[in-house]
């Protein structure tokens, strides 16, 4: 299930996913339509007046994060069946124009692990936190890699564990640390910048950011937070 709630924390609208299936993610186009993924049946929908539209139907890989670019392309990682590979693919509707796996060096960019989220900062960078990996890993347009971030020198309590990840309007990067109850910063080219630690955060898992740079947090508790954080 699918729900919508404006931001007076008021729900005005519940969408039944198509297969039944729990979303894996779910992203919101330009357009205003929503994108999820569903990793049980492999497919990317799309919503469009509480319609629902299957656009892209994977065989030997399984979706997890999505997100929609500035261009209007879908961005999509995913895991192999057998759970021994990752890979990033841009897709133009239906239709696969590139994807990512490996670095130059012919190593995988990406942990073959679960929980990876995506998303495109303002200097068209993609950015993927890896759970497994314990890293946020940034790419540019080309796939080529630009930085890894594993967190800053030893100032949280348990090791670095992101989640969902999302950019701002400034280019700057904001993933979930869930174990650690925060939220961190980097600037567009991976410095860390600061901790968002002081709102009460309990188990961060999902996060967003509007056009106006209020960021949203979902808690593993159910509960979302609007947050404005200043620099």
């Amino acid at each position: 299930m699918i729900n919508l709630y404006n931001h007076q924390g008021k729900q005005v609208e519940s969408i039944q996913t198509k297969s039944g299936n729990t979303p894996t993610d779910k992203a919101v186009a330009r357009s205003g339509d929503l994108v999820y993924t569903d990793d049980k049946d492999r497919t990317v929908n799309k919503v469009k007046n509480t319609q629902i539209q299957t656009v892209i139907r994977l065989q030997g890989w399984k979706p997890h994060g999505v997100c929609n670019t500035s261009s209007g392309d879908i961005l999509v990682i995913m895991d192999s069946d057998d759970d021994k590979q990752t890979k990033v693919v841009c897709y133009s509707g239906s239709t696969e124009k590139h994807s990512f796996q490996f670095n130059d060096k012919g190593q995988p960019l990406y942990s073959s692990g679960y929980y990876k989220y995506i998303s495109e900062n303002r200097k068209l960078d993609i950015c993927v936190s890896d759970y497994d990996a314990r890293a946020v890993v940034v790419v540019n347009q080309a796939g080529k890699l630009r930085f890894t971030y594993t967190g800053p020198p030893s100032t949280t309590n348990e090791s670095f564990n992101p989640r969902s990840i999302t950019t701002d309007s400034q280019g700057r990067i904001l993933t979930a640390d869930c174990d650690n109850q925060s939220i961190h910063i980097l600037d567009q080219d991976g410095q860390f910048l600061r901790y968002i630690d002081n709102c009460h955060l309990q188990s961060p898992c999902g996060l967003c950011v509007d056009t106006r740079d209020s960021l949203f947090v979902a808690e593993l508790t159910g509960i979302v937070k609007k947050i404005e954080y200043d620099m």
